[in-house]
């Protein structure tokens, strides 16, 4: 066992230098840039070599969505235990996305082809809707909805029972506000047109907080 540590601990940093390289390249010039034979060059290793690391690049963008999801959920469970309300969750959000925006995309930007991610990467990402449900469920019952009607034979999703319907249909409506301006943004759909997008976020959630759906 004395011996295999050094050899564990030198595989755990060349693994961490690839996916450095790795989140340069995506933050560079995107996801399909990401190379594996670029990374073995830049690392003076041959393509073989770097494979005795990730078997391939599926398994590489696997590591860099854990990573990225596991620093969101931790974020925002940070945040939420700091006594974060869901304006403030959306700021943190943001912030977290704006800090590096290809890792935002690595997680909700188009899909890689062909790819699908293990079952334990969405386990990961389910954390961060698990803080949306409990600042949702502190924000009050918002009135019921066609959609809240139809949410309440659909809500396997939530995975408890003391969360009510409602508060299930008011953390999708954040989701689903929040992520539609920050990917608009993000990609530079508002570039030109003057306004703040953080404002922006904060009238749309102002609506959902009123209950105004």
């Amino acid at each position: 066992m004395a011996e295999q540590a050094p050899r564990e601990r030198y595989r755990a940093q060349v693994r961490e230098e690839i996916k450095q390289h790795a989140r340069q390249q995506i933050a560079e010039a995107g996801l399909p840039a990401l190379s594996l034979t670029a990374i073995a060059k830049q690392m003076s290793m041959t393509v073989p070599a770097l494979y005795r690391y990730y078997r391939g690049r599926d398994e590489l963008i696997t590591a860099l969505i854990r990573d990225a999801f596991r620093s969101l959920a931790d974020t925002v469970r940070a945040a939420a235990d700091s006594g974060a309300d869901l304006l403030a969750l959306a700021h943190v959000i943001r912030d977290w996305a704006k800090a590096d925006p290809q890792r935002y995309f690595l997680l909700y930007g188009t899909p890689v082809p062909g790819y699908h991610a293990p079952p334990d990467t969405t386990a990961i990402s389910s954390e961060v809707m698990e803080v949306l449900l409990e600042a949702s469920a502190r924000e009050g019952e918002p009135e019921s909805t066609p959609f809240q009607a139809h949410l309440e034979t659909h809500r396997e999703w939530v995975g408890r029972d003391t969360v009510s319907t409602g508060a299930a249909r008011l953390a999708l409506a954040f989701w689903t506000r929040l992520h539609g301006v920050l990917s608009l943004e993000l990609a530079g759909h508002f570039t030109g047109m003057k306004f703040d997008p953080g404002l922006l976020i904060d009238d749309e959630l102002a609506q959902l907080r009123g209950h105004g759906g």
